[in-house]
């Protein structure tokens, strides 16, 4: 009873408050807005500057506190969900044309026959070839209600007149492991790019995958990962953390501080699965990280480096550590309200100062590349207040702006030329690939039956290079001999590897680029595959 009468005590000094701050501000908006709507001179949209007004207020707290518009909500959601309703598809626009790249596995038009290479130039009754469509364009005739038909008519090489394929929308996943594969008889590989409710099954179905490989050691790539929920970055820290150790705890002005421990498996005990334990508590664990890398990446590089469980390799990753909630508004908008900030297990908070503003915040990686620390580590600077120590091997590791590596790589810009530069800014390596694959699908599969013949035999050779330089003339790309000098190992790698993506599935790009130009990933190997995770003591 006592705590029943504490807690509607609470809700009426809340309640009071709220009110209190209604008079002063949302009165002063609600006047200022009657003012507009009695004597502006001209007509306007209402709506559109309340949204204005609201992001304008936003950006004086935090830059991860915004307002998503309504018609963006289910995208953001779908994102999270690790799902969307849709055809099931990977697409790009080809001269003013919609290409098929790839039909996803199991989705409607791979089960109604629609192949990679086609094109797609109408749709119901809507002709959508040569018309200037855009990305978003295909999305509104694409996604839809589910079990909703679509008629698509596809224009396919080798046939004559037009074919139409009756196509029913239906739940089309959205993969967050990218890719997994062995990078050598022991150690395998995981690529996530996301932390979506789909994640717990994927992560644990490609370890199991690889554990039946002979997996022994896990290279955990989270380069790029900006993220995502904050109950399945628990989840994945808990796959390699043994008994009930801390993953994190967040706290904040109105949230009372919240420990997120492994063994509980979605914080409120309810487990994700049957395992009671972990699926790689055991076994040399390497965690990749870079500039990009944030949010969800940071809990778990946080948390297994605190406990001596993992070894993190890469540069300065990103430095969030605010924990959103979403807030569903009557117009089906919704804002994300940042109410507490986390904190790793030895109590570092890695969230980078955002007190100059949200320009100087953005401005941040620009800074880091200016100040050298992309190159040099010994550029990073931390305050000896910010030195944390690590809770089984007494390490010294940082707090105050992002997950600082034990194994610094420095980013390598020794193959970007502005030659490069110009044809990775217009896409033409995605462009080339494509074609090519189009054109000599049936002779390269038949000469490449499995990936691994691929990825040993296939060579870039002088007769792809001309094909590629033939393509860049056409979109006024200047060869200049020395920078091509400069980069034509890069841009072999990616022509392979996106050949690869191609004409087998989108996670064969990673085996072949990672050897060739991830320094984050060769370094990795080599660490995983010498002794110095050992001689370190790290729990494995």
């Amino acid at each position: 009873m006592k705590r029943i009468i504490i807690a509607i005590l609470a809700l009426v000094s809340i309640s009071a408050t709220a009110q209190t701050n209604k008079t002063e501000t949302t009165g002063k908006f609600e006047e200022v807005f009657g003012y507009l709507s009695s004597f502006y001179v001209d007509d306007f949209n209402g709506s559109k500057i309340t949204d204005a007004a609201i992001v304008a207020m936003l950006k004086e707290l935090d830059p991860h506190t915004y307002l998503i518009p309504k018609e963006d909500v289910n995208e953001s959601n779908d994102r999270i969900n690790g799902s969307f309703v849709g055809v099931g598809i990977q697409f790009q626009i080809i001269e003013d044309t919609l290409t098929v790249i790839n039909t996803i596995e199991g989705g409607p038009c791979e089960k109604v026959g629609v192949k990679a290479g086609d094109k797609i130039v109408r749709v119901n009754d809507e002709n959508i070839a040569g018309i200037g469509l855009q990305t978003n364009g295909v999305r509104e005739r694409l996604l839809g209600e589910k079990n909703s038909l679509v008629v698509l008519g596809i224009s396919r090489k080798g046939e004559k007149s037009l074919l139409e394929f009756d196509v029913r929308r239906d739940n089309i996943p959205l993969y967050s492991v990218a890719s997994s594969y062995m990078a050598t008889e022991t150690t395998g590989y995981i690529k996530v790019t996301t932390f979506a409710r789909t994640t717990p099954e994927e992560l644990t179905a490609a370890i199991m995958d690889l554990k039946a490989q002979g997996m022994k050691n896990l290279i955990l790539d989270l380069q790029g990962n900006g993220g995502g929920l904050l109950s399945v970055a628990k989840f994945m820290a808990d796959e390699f953390l043994s008994d009930d150790k801390l993953i994190v705890y967040s706290e904040g002005r109105s949230q009372p501080r919240s420990d997120l421990n492994a063994d509980d498996r979605d914080g409120r005990g309810n487990p994700y699965h049957d395992k009671p334990k972990g699926s790689f508590e055991k076994g040399k664990l390497v965690v990749l990280i870079d500039e990009s890398s944030a949010s969800a990446s940071e809990i778990v590089s946080g948390s297994l480096q605190d406990w001596d469980r993992a070894l993190i390799i890469g540069r300065r990753s990103f430095g969030k550590g605010l924990v959103q909630r979403p807030f569903q508004l009557s117009d089906g908008s919704e804002i994300r309200i940042t109410i507490a900030r986390y904190f790793t297990p030895s109590g570092r908070f890695i969230q980078k100062p955002y007190e100059e503003g949200i320009d100087a915040y953005q401005d941040d990686y620009l800074n880091r590349y200016e100040n050298g620390e992309m190159m040099h580590r010994d550029s990073i600077k931390f305050p000896d207040s910010l030195q944390f120590q690590t809770l089984k091997l007494k390490r010294t590791v940082y707090g105050g702006g992002g997950i600082m590596p034990d194994v610094f790589v420095p980013l390598d810009t020794n193959e970007l030329s502005p030659l490069y530069r110009t044809i990775a800014r217009k896409g033409l390596v995605n462009t080339f690939t494509f074609a090519y694959v189009d054109k000599n699908r049936d002779a390269l599969k038949a000469k490449y039956p499995t990936f691994n013949d691929f990825k040993s035999n296939f060579n870039v050779e002088e007769g792809v290079m001309e094909e590629f330089w033939s393509l860049a003339k056409t979109e006024v790309v200047e060869f200049i001999a020395e920078e091509y000098e400069t980069s034509i190992k890069l841009i072999q790698t990616l022509i392979k590897a996106r050949i690869a993506a191609n004409l087998f599935d989108s996670s064969k790009f990673y085996p072949i680029y990672n050897e060739q130009e991830n320094e984050i990933f060769i370094r990795a190997l080599e660490v995983i595959e010498g002794k110095m995770i050992s001689d370190l003591g790290l729990d494995y």
